[in-house]
């Protein structure tokens, strides 16, 4: 180690230069980060010890310009010794501040080594290393960079909480857009930048190989296989809250908040999702896999107010992204398509196959059954003196069937993987999509709360297109009771005998 050169009138960047803090130390330690690289030219690498509250120790290397040595001194000079949650505040202006300074054609040094320093952070609190001390007022606050989460973290600010900010990259894809989603790395960048922004610190946890394992692999499978599942579920309830209450603990956080419009609600039992009041943005729905025991330690700030509430609580906060407009894509669709995606990481290429009516005659060709979903009227390809829509899909065979908007009717859903939190009679609502309104219902047999191969449900009203693979949100009026997926199967298609199509499921098993 090189300490710094005393006795000489050195600016700070000299002075890191001649003397740099911690270069080729920890070269070895398993919590460390890098960025730059050949698009640049230069390079910082910064590994960390951190144990308990403090980062022990810290050490760089780095390639390329006399900025870039001189960056990853300076970071290694102000996290060395500090406290974690201290280091998790350091942004790219306190490395161009700890070198008196940075002109602009330098200042991408300050950026890499910050963006260095943030990676092995996220490395070191994914692999277990911090143990803080618990505070009851320590709250997580799950960053996104947008406006929901931003004003989520201001409102826990605003009760006299500590808040700590995380954010999640789930994706990295040089085929997608990545301005445009929400957990890329230019979103963890954003995020980081708006979490130091409001004085926070900010961890980020890489969660890609859970992610693509969990939820990636499983949205090609059931396409493959003829489902159209509900990614954003299951990423909720089995990647990113579970990571994050982990992660919540480690940090000695009694909450982790995040910026979703739902409700927390008690019975006798414990506590459940509720709906949200703002009923057009409610996302109870997308959270329905989350156990009751996680509820414990969550909070939903926003779950009382709407949308334009939101937006003007970040106007008078002054926060940048009061106005920015919502994400419309799945996180690792975005700048891409379906079809595409499906070719680049499932191998599900174009594949013809037969479109079919209810008595299996055919009316036309399809390029693959995967492109397809239950309901789907546009883009069928063949003509008919009524709308047709996809009814049903036969994967083994790559057939498609259609038919007139009446053989999508149903009032009877079948369902697998189900939980229930609560006995089945109390459930008397059913949501069989995101965007769509709840249906009265009721569950057959009065099953016990717990976990349930299959289950039946018997719906008031009809409802057109239940398409296999998506989740059932099981509610009792606004609380959920608790969630399935629903199977091939769901409905029985006018025109068909009600037994056969029991019979097609019970033969796929």
């Amino acid at each position: 180690m090189q300490e710094p050169a005393l006795g000489l009138n050195l600016s700070p960047f000299e002075d890191h230069l001649s003397a740099p803090r911690g270069r080729g130390r920890l070269r070895h330690a398993p919590h460390f980060g890098e960025a730059g690289g050949a698009a640049c030219g230069d390079s910082i690498r910064i590994a960390l010890r951190v144990e308990g509250e403090s980062v022990l120790d810290a050490g760089f290397d780095a390639r390329g310009c006399a900025a870039a040595r001189a960056a990853g001194s300076a970071a290694v000079e102000l996290v060395k010794g500090a406290r974690l949650l201290d280091a998790a505040r350091i942004a790219p202006r306190d490395i161009a501040a700890a070198l008196a300074g940075l002109s602009a054609e330098r200042r991408h040094a300050a950026e890499l080594a910050a963006d260095a320093l943030h990676t092995a952070i996220g490395k070191a609190c994914a692999d277990g290393a911090p143990a803080l001390t618990p505070a009851a007022r320590r709250t997580l606050v799950a960053m996104s960079g947008g406006v929901d989460s931003a004003v989520a973290a201001e409102l826990a600010k605003r009760r006299g909480d500590e808040v700590v900010a995380v954010t999640l990259e789930l994706w990295s894809d040089p085929a997608n857009d990545g301005a445009k989603s929400c957990c890329s790395p230019q979103a963890v960048r954003g995020a980081r930048g708006l979490a130091h922004r409001m004085g926070l610190p900010h961890v980020t946890l890489d969660l890609r190989d859970r992610f693509g394992a969990q939820v990636v692999d499983h949205f090609v499978s059931e396409h493959a296989a003829g489902a159209t599942p509900n990614p954003c579920t299951r990423c909720n309830g089995l990647v990113r809250f579970g990571a994050m209450l982990e992660l919540a603990q480690r940090l000695g956080a009694g909450r982790l908040a995040t910026g979703h419009y739902a409700r927390i609600a008690r019975d006798k039992s414990g506590p459940l999702l509720r709906a949200a009041a703002d009923t057009r943005k409610d996302q109870a729905y997308m959270l329905a896999r989350l156990a009751p025991s996680d509820l414990e330690r969550l909070d939903f700030p926003l779950g009382e107010l709407t949308k334009p509430e939101v937006r003007a609580l970040a106007r008078a906060a002054g926060l940048p992204v009061a106005e920015r407009p919502e994400s419309q894509d799945l996180c690792f669709l975005a700048g891409t398509d379906g079809a595409r995606f499906l070719r680049r990481h499932g191998r599900l290429h174009p594949r013809r196959g037969e479109i079919v009516d209810l008595r299996g005659h055919v009316l036309g060709e399809h390029a693959g059954q995967h492109l397809f979903t239950v309901g789907q009227r546009r883009g069928l390809g063949v003509s008919a003196s009524s709308p047709l829509y996809v009814v049903r899909k036969e994967p083994d065979r790559e057939r498609v069937v259609v038919a007139p908007r009446a053989a999508l009717a149903t009032r009877r859903v079948e369902l697998a993987g189900a939980v229930l939190h609560r006995s089945g009679g109390c459930v008397d609502r059913v949501k069989l999509r995101y965007r769509s309104e709840p249906v009265g219902c009721r569950v057959e047999g009065d099953p016990e709360a717990g976990r349930h191969a299959r289950l039946s449900v018997e719906l008031e009203d009809a409802v057109d297109g239940v398409a296999p693979g998506q989740l059932a949100c099981l509610m009792s009026g606004e609380l959920v009771a608790g969630f399935a997926t629903i199977r091939p199967g769901a409905g029985t298609p006018s025109g068909e005998r009600r037994g056969a199509g029991r019979e097609r499921v019970l033969a796929r098993g």
